[in-house]
């Protein structure tokens, strides 16, 4: 398969060459409230036990020294990336700015745009997947259930088959619930696992871990303004070498 030029940027994908000690936020919009920034793939969104670089702390630093500010920097996390996802994250820089877009996200207002390189194809080119999700805590995984039952929640998510050659096909996706793992464990449900998602029936993994599943639209009501802000980032170049290589 070989995937057009208007889905796939040009550049290379900078999450090969990234590591804890040159990472530097990629900045895709700012304001007096907000900030959106790129996540690599493999790279944590929040800093936890692992002690292992976050996006969340880069953009603090970058903060600090973008307007030298002095003591604690306040950042406010608006929603998540999975580690091995790559994509677009929204950030508030003050309290005020994290009221309205938390709101949204809430309410489920945001329009967030999924692209994913999964192996085999739908067997519609476009559909809706519903499921009820419950995360097995234990094995950090998300389960499809038939039927609602204590702890699992209803997932919703549409798909579009952009470019396929039946081994490989390259999905748009959008969610409007964002359950755990949703779009793995939904897409691995039909039989199109996520191209490098072991956890989710992938027969082998990509190189540190991440998986070809990329955040690249993001679309929100700016946090003191009735004006709609949407945010877009092209498909990482990295997909098209695995569908070459593996033709």
């Amino acid at each position: 398969m070989k995937l057009s030029k208007n889905i796939i940027s040009a550049k290379e994908d900078s999450v090969n060459n990234c590591t804890a000690y040159d990472m530097k936020p990629d900045v895709l919009y700012e304001d007096n409230y907000l900030i959106a920034i790129y996540k690599p793939a493999g790279i944590l969104t929040q800093g936890d036990k692992s002690g292992d670089a976050n996006i969340m702390d880069e953009v603090k630093k970058y903060l600090k020294e973008k307007y030298h500010k002095t003591g604690k920097v306040f950042l406010g996390l608006l929603h998540r990336l999975d580690r091995p996802v790559s994509g677009i994250i929204l950030f508030a820089k003050t309290s005020k700015g994290a009221s309205r877009p938390s709101e949204q996200f809430r309410n489920q207002t945001v329009e967030k745009i999924y692209h994913a390189l999964v192996l085999g194809k739908p067997k519609q080119n476009r559909g809706v997947l519903v499921n009820y999700l419950r995360k097995d805590e234990k094995r950090k995984k998300a389960m499809i259930l038939k039927d609602k039952k204590p702890g699992a929640n209803l997932a919703k998510l549409f798909y579009e088959v952009v470019a396929s050659d039946n081994k490989y096909s390259l999905l748009k996706i959008q969610i409007k619930t964002g359950k755990f793992h949703q779009i793995r464990a939904q897409l691995s449900s039909i039989g199109c696992p996520i191209l490098g998602d072991i956890k989710y029936g992938a027969p082998f993994a990509l190189p540190q871990k991440i998986i070809a599943l990329s955040a690249t639209s993001l679309s929100f009501q700016l946090a003191t303004k009735k004006e709609k802000k949407e945010i877009s980032v092209p498909i990482p170049s990295i997909w098209e070498k695995y569908t070459k290589s593996k033709r």
